[in-house]
């Protein structure tokens, strides 16, 4: 018997929550958009009448200018696209507790189990739509089908406010005629190495063979192959299955370069201790701090350092991460972007071996210390607002670090 999996995409999330709010977007022109003046000027969402002018998403602010003159643009408000992302969660929660979430405006549902309590795929479907938009004022496109793949090929294939049913009888005649770059994982690069095979289609695909695919893409082109044909079974990940991030990390593109060590210390703090406390969140410790150093001509390098004792202090990683920079960069060079990051994550604190001459009660003292002081701004965060306290560095700066820790899509991996 088939599974039955729907995958719901949340219509042009970020500008459909601001409209929302601004009413008066809803019939002009609109996108999201982060600031020219902190160098963030790209389109970050657009609604139905900006895609028609060609207006994209991630392009520069200018050229969506320059396709549509009366684009009207809007701040993003990431809390708000959090809190609505997560009021939708909780209404698939009603459906079933097999729930993926793919971003934070996608998720796969698997309602096989649901069909006795709520009709079938279809109908599903239909009731989760209308109730999102009555509870939610926001609208979803859902695929109806038998694996998860097809299941996104249907969101995607009729926006917005759209039902897709993608089934065993029908398949071929949707899925095949469209483009192989429509398939979930398919980009440019592997379009490109398919297209001087003149495999264009997700047909061409399937009518090719395993073999050809394989010895053009490797391993991913059986897979490929197999997601053609229909041949997919992975799992819906439960809501209570929780994968933990193999990275975390958080990066900031400044107002200003940076131009000297003091003004990297500055930069560098923040960014660490908004690592730490998802560290914390997670229950997590890290043994390795990465950063990401992108000067003003966009040229990015990267240094990471395994450290030991593992930790989930802010002033560990930060000290770390400084010292990659001072070691790694010569500050000649402006640094227009930094990333820290804490990699090689557990969810057991690794200690050190010690010798019985080495005196460690002092260290693990300090580091105890230091767990329970950034333990409790934790706690003051999360019961007063972020805002409640902050470094003094970042007052009254002119590089655009309040922001970090208002984003809250995170940068886990």
């Amino acid at each position: 018997m088939d599974k039955v999996i729907l995958h719901c995409d949340l219509n042009n999330f970020f500008a459909s929550v601001e409209t929302l709010s601004h009413p008066e977007f809803k019939d002009v022109p609109m996108a999201v958009a982060g600031s020219s003046e902190d160098r963030k000027g790209i389109i970050l969402a657009k609604n139905e009448h900006a895609k028609k002018f060609g207006v994209q998403t991630a392009e520069p602010i200018w050229q969506a200018k320059r396709k549509c003159p009366d684009l009207v643009l809007a701040k993003p408000h990431y809390y708000k696209y959090s809190e609505y992302s997560k009021k939708v969660y909780n209404i698939y929660l009603r459906y079933t507790d097999q729930v993926e979430p793919f971003g934070i405006d996608e998720a796969w549902l698997d309602v096989t189990g649901s069909q006795k309590l709520f009709g079938n795929g279809l109908e599903i479907a239909q009731n989760i739509k209308d109730t999102v938009k009555r509870e939610t004022g926001l609208t979803l496109s859902i695929g109806v089908s038998f694996n998860k793949v097809f299941a996104k090929l249907g969101s995607d294939y009729k926006k917005p406010d759209a039902i897709t049913e993608i089934n065993r009888d029908n398949f071929k005649d949707i899925v095949y005629p469209l483009p192989v770059s429509t398939m979930l994982f398919v980009g440019k690069s592997t379009c490109s190495k398919l297209l001087q095979y003149d495999i264009k289609t997700i047909g061409d695909v399937a009518s090719s063979s395993k073999e050809l695919l394989t010895s053009i893409l490797g391993s991913r082109g059986g897979e490929l192959y197999d997601f053609a044909c229909g041949i997919e079974g992975s799992e819906v990940i439960r809501a209570d299955q929780w994968e933990p991030p193999k990275s975390i990390g958080r990066g900031l593109t400044f107002k200003r370069n940076l131009l000297s060590i003091e003004e990297v210390r500055t930069a560098i703090v923040p960014l660490a201790e908004d690592v730490a406390e998802r560290l914390r969140k997670h229950g997590m410790w890290c043994n390795c701090v990465s950063v990401s150093i992108k000067n003003d001509t966009l040229k990015t390098i990267t240094r990471q350092c395994n450290i030991e004792p593992s930790t989930n202090l802010g002033r560990v990683i930060a000290t770390t991460a400084l010292s990659l920079v001072e070691n790694n960069w010569d500050f000649k060079i402006p640094i227009r972007m930094l990333t820290v990051t804490a990699m090689n994550l557990s969810q057991q604190y690794r200690g050190v071996q010690l010798s019985l001459f080495d005196i460690a009660e002092e260290p693990v003292n300090n580091a105890d210390k230091l767990e329970r002081l950034e333990t409790s701004v934790d706690a003051l965060k999360q019961r007063f607002g972020r805002n409640i306290i902050s470094f003094a560095s970042t007052k009254e700066n002119d590089l655009g670090l309040e922001s970090i820790g208002r984003k809250e899509a995170e940068d886990e991996d």
